[in-house]
């Protein structure tokens, strides 16, 4: 965080700094796009000595080269999953840093428990808007960052863009997947590692655009937290709170 506050404490949840957590989860974003970026370049590979073997190249070697390719391939998918769980984990942490920070800085905007803060990840389905709430709350409780305390109206653009983005590679990511996994032609291991490759520049854009999230939404919480808790004037009762 921007600054060092006196320590700030409401209730049972006491304010603390996310800003190492949020440096591992940008460095571990950074390595899951250089896996991402390897894993294009190995989908490229596979898909062209498919191509060859779809339109019968007679290269003699072409079923070596299809192994190779594919070994490649399963070894950058392993290095991406191995990237995705590690990331996962001290997200979801810094997830939970950032949720009980906001419960001192404004309970009133928070309409889940912390608690939701992880556990919103692993319900089936509800994974695709309730850690969104989540966030809508927490994003809102950084709102106040006025030198006078006042509310500032502060732009949803960077959690909206990465939200979206995260669903949408998450959904095409499992379809293309799916489609690989079927596939059993040459051609069509031509035509579903197209996707998986469109999927993992999906999932690249998806990662910067979490970096951009996470950077803002920390120092939105140290500017927030330089504020202090003294007394604040209220939030204009202009209609229900952010999301």
């Amino acid at each position: 965080m921007t600054a060092t506050p006196a320590p700030m404490q409401e209730g049972l949840h006491r304010l603390r700094s996310p800003g190492g957590l949020a440096k591992a989860v940008v460095a571990l974003l950074v390595a899951v796009i250089v896996a991402d970026a390897g894993a294009v370049a190995a989908g490229l590979n596979l898909r062209g000595v498919f191509a060859d073997i779809a339109n019968g190249d007679p290269e003699f070697d072409l079923l070596d080269a299809a192994h190779r390719a594919d070994l490649l391939n399963q070894r950058a998918y392993s290095l991406q999953l191995l990237t995705l769980l590690a990331t996962a984990v001290v997200f979801i942490i810094w997830f939970r840093r950032v949720r009980l920070n906001a419960e001192v800085f404004d309970a009133s905007q928070q309409t889940m428990k912390p608690g939701w803060a992880i556990g919103a990840w692993f319900v089936p389905f509800g994974n695709f808007w309730l850690p969104r709430r989540v966030a809508g709350g927490v994003w809102a409780a950084g709102a106040r960052t006025n030198t006078d305390g006042s509310w500032r109206t502060v732009s949803h653009t960077p959690l909206n863009l990465w939200w979206t983005a995260w669903v949408l590679d998450l959904v095409f990511g499992r379809y293309a997947s799916r489609s690989y996994e079927q596939a059993e032609l040459p051609q069509e291991i031509v035509d579903a590692t197209g996707l998986v490759i469109a999927s993992d520049v999906l999932d690249i854009v998806a990662a910067v655009l979490a970096i951009l999230f996470v950077r803002k939404l920390t120092a939105m919480q140290g500017e927030r937290a330089a504020l202090g808790l003294h007394p604040l004037p209220e939030q204009p009762a202009t209609g229900p709170a952010p999301s």
